[in-house]
């Protein structure tokens, strides 16, 4: 192992997702701050395999990797498509949506110019030697080890597709997650049935490209547990605020058990379909059936997959539970693409220094306000592993800027970028955070203080 003896890193990113792509683009011209970035994988790719073709983002181009923290940004995605020669065409394209293919292709631009970005390299282990991490990494093209000191430590090693407990570890050939749709689509496409369980944006998108083809004999059956196939809500002004740092703020301060119950009431924030993919889809079917007089096409909501087995021919019998009506009923496919979702996965790196980290009771990170997870509150921090703690501005990419000039602030002690602190038209809390025309002079409510005396 060649040890690095140089001064030690301000701190070390380990994962160059978006999230912490945008951090090395907001570090990158900070003149004082020394700071690598890891990733195992050979370069930037982000949805490979949903990188459908006519796929956009579901927030605004604003929600680049710096534009928000930095509009003078060198590596904002204006000033990406003014270096390409295409900005007059998005501008004439009047779309604030931009294609998943472009954001893909963008976030490669922004790579390739910082080199304190390391591809190909996987971070096996940090060790604690006091005050700073120690970080061994393995070159994967030269297969040396080198390690590297920091002071700490940015997390952004993201989320991993998530699969039922009743189908991980088996040996299902046909049963894909929507993450490797497209490396799969030739092979289903030979198949005669297709179902796809789950019913957020990913398998939408699956259903649109594969509408065309059932006009060919493939028969696609669409089934969610949800009790409808609903739209985001993410559109609504005044919903966005609820990514807001006011809101965050908010979430944050309530107790574990309500925050568990928010989340799941607030699925339709994050976990629904783009209102005009919804509409896309049903006039496709519309226009399907009006030309062929049937579609090979089913829709199911309410039901729950429970279960799977392999038939004799190979294709699969799927076991569901109508939830509304407590029944239970099978349904035969030949390939099965499950979108259900991702989970963040903690990386096995973390093993040497788990002393060092903050706990729930439920053994997940303990995840400060500031995004730190060390006991310290002040060495560690995670990019998008927050989700229970922060709510749903966690993976939201718009937020993504305004996450990193907080941790950047946290590490280096100083505002680099501003960290806004409200910007929200509404109000969360109660009356401690209400204007202060509003309360009585003793900071409380008259109507409050005469309700809590008669109860």
């Amino acid at each position: 192992m060649d040890n690095n003896t140089n001064s030690p890193y301000d701190f070390i990113g380990i994962g160059i997702g978006p999230f912490n792509l945008g951090l090395a683009a907001l570090t990158q011209p900070i003149a004082d701050c020394k700071a690598l970035f890891f990733d195992r994988t050979e370069q930037f790719n982000w949805h490979l395999g949903l990188m459908l073709d006519d796929a956009t983002l579901q927030v605004p181009f604003m929600a680049d990797l710096v534009t928000m923290a930095d509009p003078s940004s060198p590596f904002s995605f204006l000033n990406y498509l003014k270096q390409s020669g295409r900005i007059y065409k998005f501008y004439i394209r009047e779309n604030f949506f931009i294609l998943r293919r472009e954001y893909n292709a963008y976030c490669q631009w922004v790579a390739a110019q910082l080199e304190q970005c390391k591809f190909g390299h996987e971070v096996l282990d940090i060790v604690y030697l006091d005050p700073h991490y120690q970080v061994t990494v393995l070159d994967k093209r030269t297969q040396e080890t080198q390690s590297y000191i920091t002071r700490k430590i940015v997390l952004g090693t993201g989320t991993t597709p998530s699969m039922p407990s009743f189908i991980k570890n088996r040996d299902l050939p046909n049963v894909i997650h929507t993450a490797s749709y497209l490396y799969h689509k030739e092979q289903l496409l030979q198949q005669r049935s297709v179902t796809i369980v789950g019913s957020g944006q990913s398998a939408a998108e699956i259903v649109r490209d594969l509408l065309p083809h059932t006009r060919h004999g493939l028969q696609l059956n669409w089934v969610t547990r949800s009790d409808r196939f609903f739209p985001l809500e993410n559109h609504a002004r005044l919903t966005l605020e609820m990514t807001s740092p006011e809101y965050v703020d908010y979430f944050y301060s309530l107790p574990d058990q309500k925050r568990d119950q928010l989340l799941k009431e607030q699925s339709i924030l994050y976990k629904g379909i783009n209102y005009d993919l919804i509409n896309e889809i049903f006039n496709s079917l519309y226009n399907i059936e009006t030309a062929d007089g049937k579609v090979n096409v089913t829709l199911l909501a309410n039901s729950a997959l429970q279960d799977l087995s392999t038939k004799a021919d190979g294709s699969y019998q799927l076991l569901f539970h109508q939830q509304e009506q407590d029944d239970h009923f099978t349904l035969d496919s030949d390939f099965v693409i499950m979108a259900t979702g991702y989970k963040y996965q903690e990386p096995n790196f973390l093993h040497s220094i788990e002393d060092r980290i903050a706990r729930t009771s439920k053994g997940t990170f303990q995840v400060q306000r500031n995004y730190s997870i060390d006991k310290q509150q002040q060495e560690i921090f995670v990019q998008n592993a927050e989700l229970q703690t922060h709510g749903i501005a966690s993976p939201d990419l718009g937020m993504g800027a305004y996450r990193n000039s907080y941790i950047l602030r946290e590490i280096l002690g100083r505002n680099i970028y501003p960290v806004e602190q409200a910007i929200a038209f509404q109000t969360f809390g109660s009356s401690d955070q209400l204007p202060a025309a509003l309360k009585s002079r003793e900071g409380r409510s008259l109507l409050a203080d005469e309700f809590i005396t008669k109860a």
